[in-house]
């Protein structure tokens, strides 16, 4: 078998996904899953969190308004349960105090929509 055709059959990094748009939740839980990773996929914050099995992932991409709070109280959620993955919030109404804001949070990366899939995937490297 040749090399560049060869499949990675070794665990992929699971990703959290919370994006209440059912469109854009599906384009990306499908591009991240062809990128390698394990998404889980949920269409609000308290979905999220109420699963009981996300303490583990290495990565958390959520949108900034949810119908049932915003992005940044998902990440302190997260931090509450003393969660220490990486972070990044998806806006469509790009500000520079929101990003201020979730740097200071612990976001590691802040992007704009429509998400670029180049600028998504350099901030998941």
């Amino acid at each position: 078998m040749d090399d560049d055709n060869a499949v990675d059959t070794g665990p992929r990094p699971q990703l959290l996904l919370v994006e209440d748009d059912e469109g854009v939740r599906r384009s990306l839980h499908l591009l991240l899953h062809w990128r390698g990773f394990d998404v889980r996929s949920y269409a609000s914050a308290r979905a999220l969190l109420e699963d009981t099995d996300v303490s583990t992932a290495e990565w958390l991409i959520t949108d900034y308004r949810l119908p049932d709070g915003d992005g940044i109280g998902v990440l302190r959620s997260m931090q509450r349960r003393d969660w220490h993955g990486r972070s990044i919030l998806i806006t469509a109404y790009p500000d520079p105090t929101l990003r201020a804001i979730a740097s200071m949070n612990g976001f590691h990366a802040v992007l704009d929509k429509p998400i670029r899939q180049h600028e998504l995937i350099a901030a998941l490297a």
